[in-house]
């Protein structure tokens, strides 16, 4: 024989340590999220983004040359040593 309650059932309590796990939400709201978000952006200007350009590509120029004189350097040692 069945026992019977009153009132609702007793919330379920996750383990400790168990992730919670996220609502899933429709294409159309994560698409209007996305829009949303990209709203909150702050654009840099053709200004900005031209000296961001050019800083991060004398950036780039100048790791090159350090690393290349590293490795020339370093091949021409070892040659020296164990030649």
């Amino acid at each position: 024989m069945a026992t019977q309650t009153r009132g609702s059932a007793p919330e379920k309590r996750d383990r400790p340590g168990r992730p919670v796990k996220a609502a899933r939400i429709t294409p159309a709201v994560f698409l209007r999220q996305i829009v949303a978000e990209l709203r909150k952006v702050i654009w840099p200007t053709r200004k900005e983004l031209g000296t961001y350009t050019t800083v991060a590509l004398v950036f780039i120029l100048v790791m090159v040359a350090i690393v290349t004189s590293l490795d020339y350097g370093f091949t021409k040692l070892v040659f020296a040593v164990f030649s």
